[in-house]
């Protein structure tokens, strides 16, 4: 009996042992990146190719017009005010933007360059499994005269992950102080960031389910500032559909317009800003085509 016991622990250990060394790779693995040109580009990419990292400029970035998100209105004054703050260079938070899909979270924070970006601020866009090279990263933008934003899209995490527990301490809790111009922006579907099963309630499998759901709620509390984007109803689906059809001139009577949009919603599934654009783009195919 007592073998058995100590062979599940000797496997965990393991299996801790590897996650372990895993991470310890990932995150010595980078290296300076070098001639970064931030005056001529203000969008770039963190990539990595064996034991290098850099980087990489966006020589064509998605420059959204914050004024063609409709219905989203607090939640842009709250991350516009945030961003100036930042860009002033007084004390601003982190942030993370949670909610349903599709409506307008990644779009609130791209529109930031063309609004800031005359004023020195930079985005770097990041995907989750880069967030290990965060410590290089920070590193190097540290003194550098401009405002950087390291934007995670679509941040979350699966059951059993470690990786979360790196970002907390980055976020804020590491022994290194973070630079006064570098701040992480995160979208997410998730509100926590981490899965909540129900047995997180029932306290299943856990003498102490309390610190269980403590540890999950500690990721998302970390982010100083968070936005909330709740489902659309019809109303406010129907005016972005007619925001970008003035925009555009598509020249479409409105009655018209708002039948043929409800009929898209519909069949699609969803009332979103996405869906929205989506068929203003499929209604400006359909009239370029006669």
């Amino acid at each position: 009996m007592a073998d058995a016991h100590w062979g599940k622990l000797a496997d965990r250990l393991d299996g801790v042992l590897d996650r372990v060394e895993t991470l310890l790779e990932r995150i010595v693995s980078v290296k300076e990146p070098k001639d970064t040109d931030f005056n001529s580009f203000c969008a770039f990419r963190w990539q990595k190719t064996g034991d290098t990292g850099w980087l990489s400029p966006i020589k064509h970035p998605h420059l959204v017009d914050l004024d063609d998100l409709v219905g989203v209105e607090d939640a842009k004054d709250e991350l516009i005010r945030n961003t100036a703050q930042f860009v002033a260079g007084v004390p601003a938070n982190n942030v993370l933007l949670w909610g349903e899909r599709g409506n307008g979270k990644s779009s609130c924070v791209k529109g930031l360059l063309k609004l800031f970006g005359p004023e020195g601020l930079r985005l770097i866009e990041l995907q989750r499994w880069d967030l290990l090279s965060l410590p290089a990263i920070v590193a190097m933008l540290r003194d550098l005269p401009f405002r950087f934003i390291l934007f995670c899209d679509d941040l979350s995490f699966a059951e059993g992950e470690a990786d979360y527990r790196a970002l907390k301490t980055l976020l804020d809790g590491g022994i290194e102080e973070r630079p006064g111009n570098v701040l992480i922006y995160a979208t997410s579907n998730r509100r926590h960031l981490m899965p909540e099963p129900m047995s997180d309630n029932t306290g299943s499998g856990e003498i102490h389910p309390e610190e269980a759901v403590s540890e999950k709620l500690s990721l998302s509390d970390r982010f100083g500032l968070t936005i909330g984007f709740s489902t659309f109803d019809q109303e406010t689906y129907l005016a972005i559909v007619k925001n970008y059809a003035e925009r555009l001139d598509l020249g479409v009577e409105w009655l018209q317009l708002r039948q043929e949009a409800i009929l898209w919603a519909l069949y699609s599934g969803r009332r979103s800003g996405r869906s929205a654009r989506q068929f203003i783009d499929d209604m400006r195919g359909r009239l370029a085509m006669g």
